[in-house]
């Protein structure tokens, strides 16, 4: 068979960057892994024990073994393909912020193979402390470990507005719409993201965000009747956090008479364990002791359109281009973070008192 043609632009080729760096949470790989892994989460903040314990008991629900790792090898592979085939053709590193492969270990494998500047993507598509400012945090502290030979590290801007994954995910809500069945009552939606403390939410743009996110994909899909709800919060009760939580809201939409509804992750990229565990797992088991129908709709994960967002993502950055697409009420989102974008919480260095949690991933 001859060789497939290219369809890669030379200029391409040219442009800012010599490799793409994944930086995402990190999840622990079996039993074993999972209090060390829970532990670097959760070092230097005042967590009880028995919370840390609570966490735990969510992965060993799952064999000890998050997804989200086995997820990103798959992001990279799609994303990788896609490269290769319409360019840039760039290597993907892959990092994590609490485990293996940490950052820290990839930065120092960047600087020896000779990368001078590479694009990040992490895996979050909205802003916030954790979801952005942290993240180029913990990228500047890796290249710092790795010293003078460090590459440049730059971020693509955040898409929660870009038409590509507005597309995406209104396309998952159709097929979720569609599963429970003929057209007829009422079907409410529920888009959801990871709920924060209400002082980190009231210095970035999150909710407002994921606000328009959930209106654009709900327009895109024709549904009218929806709502933007919360899940996974883990501070303690005397901390506001963002509401209300998803369970909450299906507990209403059933004492009002909905018998069925879909649920939509907008705030996550992949089926992680927040997915898994406070969606198909609490959520469902909700529905299903109130005799409701529940559809919970697929999240981005390697779906073409999204991983050729991506690739479009790291080619506008790449090559400079001024057309930056983007959809509805808010503008495209910066490419160079300002010095006071998603301040740190309280407790924090240069911030506030951080969220007294401990997040799975």
């Amino acid at each position: 068979m001859p060789p497939q043609a290219s369809h890669v632009d030379d200029g391409l080729e040219t442009g800012l960057y010599d490799a793409v760096l994944l930086v995402s949470f990190g999840g622990p790989d079996g039993p074993d892994d999972v209090m060390p892994f829970l532990e670097n989460v959760l070092r230097g903040r005042a967590v009880p024990r028995e919370r840390m314990l609570e966490v735990a008991e969510h992965y060993h629900h799952f064999g000890g073994k998050s997804p989200i790792n086995e997820q990103n090898r798959r992001l990279i592979a799609a994303l990788q393909a896609e490269l290769d085939s319409r360019g840039p053709r760039l290597p993907i590193y892959w990092g994590n912020r609490n485990w293996h492969p940490l950052l820290e270990d990839t930065m120092a494998r960047m600087a020896a193979d000779g990368v001078r500047r590479a694009i990040a993507l992490v895996t979050s598509g909205f802003s916030c402390y954790s979801g952005c400012r942290q993240y180029r945090e913990n990228i500047a502290s890796a290249c710092t470990a790795a010293g003078a030979a460090a590459p440049q590290i730059d971020k693509i801007r955040v898409f929660f507005n870009h038409p590509a994954f507005v597309a995406t995910m209104a396309e998952n809500l159709r097929v979720a719409i569609e599963s429970l069945g003929p057209p007829g009552g009422r079907l409410p939606v529920l888009f959801t993201a990871h709920s924060i403390p209400i002082s980190m939410a009231q210095s970035s743009r999150y909710e407002a965000q994921l606000e328009e996110s959930s209106r654009l994909v709900a327009e895109c899909a024709g549904v009218a009747d929806w709502r933007l709800v919360f899940q996974s919060r883990s501070g303690p009760p005397t901390q506001p956090w963002l509401e209300p939580d998803v369970c909450d809201a299906i507990r209403e939409l059933h004492a009002a008479g909905c018998e069925r509804l879909a649920i939509v992750p907008i705030g996550f990229v992949s089926d992680h364990m927040e997915v898994l565990y406070d969606l198909d797992t609490e959520a469902a088991d909700l529905c299903r002791q109130l005799g409701m129908r529940m559809a919970r709709a697929a999240t981005a994960g390697t779906a073409p359109g999204f991983v050729g967002m991506l690739r479009d993502l790291i080619a506008e950055r790449h090559l400079q281009l001024s057309d930056r697409p983007a959809i509805g009420r808010l503008p495209a989102s910066h490419d160079v973070c300002p010095d006071d974008c998603c301040p740190a919480p309280v407790g924090r260095p240069g911030g506030a008192t951080p969220a007294n949690s401990a997040r799975p991933s």
